[in-house]
């Protein structure tokens, strides 16, 4: 079990990136906004004093990146977790001052997070209160919407990425009669989404997206409660086999995101004088908690 005091410390690490990466909210360099964001994260990560942390979702490869990279140990104790992270999900949206761009981080005991390699991945994701079998990746989108909408009595709403490799996705889902909320980026909070539809109106998230996302993404999953399905795609675009949720994340998972730009869940951080406002969600599988947490701090 991991201790419990490691949900405290991963919120500071995912405020203290948001708050460096809203700095440059709006001015459209998403470089700069990444850069304050991992430089911020990194920090934040070395100074916890309760883990022994490998990062196996990370800014990439070790030469590839700087700090943050696959593969990095962080942390100053014994107990040896696996970190899955991404400083600033939805550098464009940040850059750009659009919504939901999130900082998040996922710790799980070790060998708890799938070591994703670089690439994309397919994924279905739905909230809790389904029968099992519901939907699965094995089926076309087409019966995965007939199968939601008839399970939950009313239309659905799907969320996809507006990319352009997923037009014929889209006109599938919208010709199976369900309506599509199309996001530029930021597949991590379109999953989470899915999972808290009362909040945000989407039933289900589909489409690829990055493999990395898809770890994090399963992270919070695993803590919200919910279904979810990868296929990471090989070089040449083939898919492998069908990962369960439980396959992505196992385990002792927690996960916390805190908002860089105002959501659909988490408000964007906010600087007044003398102060700054962060609004963070931190959330446990083993304990089943989820908690909401709105921070003021004097600077």
């Amino acid at each position: 079990m991991l201790n419990r005091m490691l949900i405290i410390e991963i919120a500071r690490v995912t405020e203290a990136a948001a708050i460096a990466a809203a700095r440059h909210r709006g001015h459209g360099s998403e470089i700069e906004a990444d850069r304050a964001a991992v430089e911020a994260m990194h920090a934040a990560l070395e100074e916890i004093a309760d883990m022994d942390g490998q990062i196996v979702v990370g800014e990439g490869a070790e030469g590839g990146a700087p700090k943050l990279f696959v593969g990095e140990r962080l942390g100053q104790g014994a107990a040896r977790v696996d970190i899955a992270l991404d400083p600033l999900e939805g550098a464009t949206l940040c850059a750009k001052a659009l919504a939901d761009s999130i900082s998040c981080v996922a710790m799980a005991e070790e060998g708890g997070l799938l070591h994703a390699p670089e690439g994309y991945m397919e994924k279905i994701a739905i909230g809790a209160g389904y029968p099992e079998g519901t939907v699965d990746l094995a089926m076309t989108a087409a019966e995965n919407i007939a199968r939601l909408a008839a399970a939950k009595g009313s239309d659905v709403t799907a969320c996809i990425l507006d990319r352009p490799r997923h037009g014929d996705l889209i006109a599938e889902v919208r010709k199976a009669g369900a309506s599509v909320r199309l996001i530029s980026d930021g597949d991590v909070a379109g999953v989470i989404h899915a999972a808290s539809p009362d909040e945000t109106g989407i039933d289900i998230y589909l489409g690829t997206g990055g493999a990395a996302e898809g770890v994090l993404a399963a992270a919070a999953l695993r803590c919200l409660g919910g279904f979810m399905q990868g296929r990471l795609l090989g070089k040449r675009g083939q898919p492998a086999k069908i990962l369960a949720l439980t396959d992505l994340a196992s385990g002792d998972v927690m996960f916390a995101a805190t908002g860089v730009t105002d959501g659909s869940l988490l408000k964007g951080v906010k600087f007044e004088r003398g102060w700054i406002e962060t609004s963070t969600v931190v959330m446990r599988a083993a304990t089943g908690t989820i908690r909401w947490m709105r921070n003021r701090k004097r600077v």
